[in-house]
């Protein structure tokens, strides 16, 4: 794992030769945490303060959430070892924000119907982040981005006057750019391209897939991003649940066209 101090040089320097902008890659739930802050007016070791607040955040969480560590609250939780009302407070407010969830999708995004038992996972890589990026606001920091493998939650800007723009990968070849989207806070992205059949119909507990990617964009990286995996599972007729939750998304089908709906800034 590299340190933060070696992943925080930009080209953008201060008069005191600190760096404006710091980037940070966190190797943690299985996947790559990317962090970009633009520390504005703060001192640069205190958004470096910030920066390894955020990871030791997500190594908690990945703590908490795993389910490949045996002793894992949640893989005690799914072996019926404790009740989730006895596990750490993290894992009642995940459930909430699930249950939530649930009933906004339609019920296509359903941890408690996932095979083997419980899984909020499709979830909470979206919650970390979100709270991830808490940290660094809180700092009072002027911008800052955080992606959890393709999961981006952003938070003021990233130049003045010029809003994040993310990137959304094409399932087919992924080395290219689907599109680029403007940030209202959230954009998340969900497929079998880089993580394989790990999506399930909650309805039957069978793997499906009806689209090659659905990427959902509003506020709320938490919710885009359950909804995102559920729109995977639902295809076309999910579109219906994420509109009127008032996102948008952008749904690759089978056949490699894409469709826009909703409010999506392409």
């Amino acid at each position: 794992m590299t340190t933060l101090d070696e992943t925080l040089a930009d080209r953008t320097w201060t008069a005191d030769h600190e760096p404006l902008v710091l980037r940070h890659q966190e190797h943690v739930m299985g996947t790559v945490v990317s962090f970009d802050v633009r520390r504005g007016t703060i001192p640069a070791p205190e958004a470096r303060r910030a920066l390894r607040r955020a990871c030791v955040l997500l190594a908690r969480v990945d703590a908490v959430f795993s389910l490949w560590k045996p002793d894992s609250p949640m893989s005690r939780i799914r072996r019926g070892d404790i009740a989730a009302a006895d596990a750490p407070a993290e894992v009642g407010e995940v459930l909430e924000r699930c249950a939530e969830a649930r009933t906004l999708t339609g019920g296509w995004f359903d941890p408690w119907s996932m095979p083997g038992g419980l899984d909020p996972t499709g979830l909470v890589k979206g919650w970390v982040a979100s709270r991830a990026l808490a940290v660094l606001v809180d700092a009072g920091v002027a911008g800052a981005m955080v992606n959890a493998g393709g999961d981006v939650a952003t938070a003021g800007e990233p130049t003045p006057g010029e809003p994040w723009r993310i990137g959304v990968t094409n399932p087919d070849d992924r080395t290219l750019l689907l599109c680029a989207v403007t940030s209202p806070g959230a954009v998340a992205t969900s497929g079998t391209y880089e993580r394989g059949a790990h999506i399930f119909n909650p309805f039957t507990g069978l793997p499906r897939t009806r689209c090659r990617s659905a990427t959902v964009v509003g506020t709320d990286l938490t919710l885009a991003d359950a909804m995102a995996t559920g729109l995977c599972a639902a295809g076309m007729e999910g579109i219906p649940h994420v509109v009127a939750a008032g996102y948008g998304a952008i749904v690759v089908d089978h056949a490699g066209a894409a469709h826009v709906v909703g409010n999506v800034a392409v």
